[in-house]
């Protein structure tokens, strides 16, 4: 039998007397409609007398944040269990307990730490002198047909359809209207630095 995920369910385990929703979506996802049918489904055993357990296999599958506390909110007044097959928080819990409040505080900061540590590892590969992205498709030709092109009042549109990227895998393609308001704001920026010097 397999689990929600997917996975081999632990031996032992009934998963199979009722229907398993298979929910590979984005924590981030707003809209899951598999987890919420089995949610339904678990309120509608339950209000028929019989004791139901939700069983996930990791508590990051329910969401974050607020759509978490929601969850343990609606599993609290159906008096649906929950139970976590594998991590810290592995065995059953009672959806009043104090764990979907310590959950649904740790899962919506998880999203920022993650946030703030790839930000800060950005910053110190640029440190290094390491680059983040694509290679640069720009270079001072095209930054003067560009200021040339901006003081003839073209817009952005207008100027990336006149310009072509004469080097790299993108060589006789045109730049993005985003590459160019870069481009030229990054000229500005150099431009208003060595005047105030």
């Amino acid at each position: 039998m397999r689990d929600c995920q997917g996975r081999d369910a632990p031996k032992g385990r009934h998963l199979d007397r009722f229907p398993t929703a298979f929910d590979s979506l984005s924590t981030r996802a707003t809209n899951r409609p598999e987890l919420e049918a089995a949610v339904k489904l678990a309120g509608e055993i339950r209000s028929s007398g019989v004791a139901v357990t939700l069983v996930v296999h990791e508590h990051k599958r329910l969401g974050r944040g607020i759509q978490l506390a929601m969850l343990a909110e609606e599993l609290k007044a159906s008096d649906v269990g929950l139970e976590f097959l594998t991590g810290g928080l592995k065995g059953p819990h009672d959806p009043s307990g104090i764990v979907f409040t310590v959950l649904a505080a740790m899962s919506g900061t998880e999203r920022e730490y993650i946030r703030d540590r790839t930000l800060e590892g950005q910053e110190s590969a640029r440190k290094r002198g390491k680059t983040i992205g694509g290679a640069g498709v720009t270079d001072d030709d095209m930054l003067s047909m560009a200021l040339h092109l901006r003081d003839q009042e073209m817009g952005l549109r207008d100027i990336a359809k006149r310009l072509v990227i004469t080097t790299g895998a993108k060589r006789g393609q045109h730049p993005s209207p985003a590459t160019v308001m870069r481009m030229l704001r990054e000229h500005d920026e150099q431009a208003a630095t060595a005047a105030g010097a």
